[in-house]
């Protein structure tokens, strides 16, 4: 790292070996324990009971959870909805659970040795057949908008730009979906909305650095792809950085004060934000490196004028 014209230049593509085996590693990883863990589907995408109940003081989490798994629901997840008084109860479905009268047994064991009185505020249920339809439909949501950026990408940019914007697009997908395999955090419809944004996010970052990489090409008379590289990533630097960093206040704030509900949401936000803004400055120009890009490569060319040689 030095100064240059009062400029920061970090040599970024001197590293570039070892960020593309950290990633290579990752996306490994990633996809192992996709294939062996799957991942931990919530209500929305398995089906089941959605109960939520109010305490008049702060829930006692870890009873509760204790109270459900020593009558006959081990699986039920507990955690807080909005405040520390308000709970919220998944329960997969069964067919030892009885749909009609599950909200009065739960209650029942709520009240066993509670000193408070709980209220039920509602229960909810989602089919298996209806989870599966959300699952298929929210997946193929994805496939749509990768296609899409696939052809916008395409259009946007000459072969070997585009192949390393999708190239750090699916690695951030990738990496974002296998830290919720491993961490086996629920994956429901707002993970899933998290993951849909991370793909915008993180084109919106790639596509600014490539830009910068194809004007810089064509302006700057150095010839070496190396520091063309460097120069425009440490051009976009400050920007990149003060996107994330600013996005990742917000994110940060809805993961500790917005509740467990949406722990899952903010959680694949801030690995999406932080991988994103790594892809784009080493997964995609790095790509572009491997492929040996050159000045000629974005020069436009012009047609040939057709004289008509008619008299």
């Amino acid at each position: 790292m030095q100064l240059l014209e009062g400029k920061l230049n970090i040599d970024f593509m001197s590293k570039r070996k070892i960020a593309l085996a950290g990633s290579l590693l990752l996306i490994i990883l990633s996809i192992a324990s996709i294939a062996k863990n799957g991942l931990n589907f919530g209500v929305d995408f398995t089906g089941g009971y959605l109960i939520e109940v109010g305490y008049p003081g702060d829930a006692d989490i870890q009873s509760i959870r204790n109270a459900l798994a020593g009558n006959d629901f081990k699986d039920a997840q507990v955690q807080n909805f909005g405040t520390s008084k308000d709970v919220l109860i998944r329960i997969a479905p069964s067919s030892d659970i009885n749909k009609a009268n599950i909200s009065d047994k739960v209650l029942t064991i709520l009240k066993q040795g509670a000193d408070q009185e709980i209220d039920m505020r509602r229960v909810e249920y989602v089919g298996p057949q209806v989870g599966a339809e959300l699952r298929d439909q929210g997946g193929m949501a994805m496939l749509v908008a990768l296609f899409f950026i696939l052809i916008y990408v395409s259009l946007r940019f000459q072969l070997k730009s585009a192949i390393g914007a999708i190239l750090a697009l699916i690695h951030d997908v990738i990496i974002t979906i296998g830290f919720f395999s491993i961490t086996q955090l629920d994956f429901d419809l707002s993970v899933l909305a998290a993951v849909l944004a991370i793909i915008g996010y993180s084109l919106n970052d790639t596509v600014v650095v490539l830009d910068r990489i194809r004007e810089t090409f064509r302006n700057v008379r150095k010839s070496d792809p190396n520091d063309i590289i460097n120069i425009s990533i440490n051009q976009t630097l400050s920007r990149t950085l003060m996107t994330s960093f600013t996005t990742l206040i917000v994110v940060f704030a809805l993961f500790f004060l917005g509740g467990e509900v949406i722990h899952g949401f903010a959680a694949a936000l801030i690995i999406g934000i932080m991988v994103g803004t790594y892809s784009s400055i080493y997964v995609a120009s790095s790509t572009l490196m491997s492929m040996n890009i050159c000045k000629q490569d974005f020069l436009v060319q012009s047609k040939e004028e057709v004289v008509d040689d008619r008299p």
